[in-house]
């Protein structure tokens, strides 16, 4: 097999939960192959380099094998390699998030006192 849809290739490898998702990450410009946009039918061939944005982590990974059966994870480990400059970018980023404390959690819903409070404010200012 010389190559396969990058859709197939980033569900089998687990970035993914299924194929849909996969491509619309792609259609939605999350996932680069060499630095271009490209399209889920692009076909993938070992060597390749890919830019894969989930969430807050951007991650540069190489394909090593190419496959379009989803097997087990430790498997699917196999089909690419992290750049160690990806994997230490998103350790700073991580790092960087923590410390700034982007996990605050909310109070939750106002309480019915907040709501009159908020009713009023908004009454008076208007």
């Amino acid at each position: 097999m010389t190559g396969v849809r990058l859709d197939k290739w980033l569900w089998a490898a687990r970035f993914f939960k299924t194929r849909a998702k996969a491509k619309d990450a792609i259609d939605g410009g999350k996932v680069h192959l060499g630095g271009h946009r490209c399209k889920p039918s692009k076909e993938v061939v070992a060597g390749d380099t890919l830019n894969i944005t989930q969430g807050y982590d951007e991650k540069t990974v190489i394909v090593q094998q190419v496959t379009e059966k989803r097997g087990a994870a430790p498997i699917a480990q196999t089909l690419y390699q992290e750049t160690p400059e990806s994997e230490e970018k998103r350790a700073l980023l991580a790092q960087q998030r923590k410390a700034a404390g982007a996990h605050i959690r909310s109070e939750g819903r106002p309480t019915k006192k907040n709501r009159r409070l908020i009713h009023q404010f908004r009454d008076k200012n208007l």
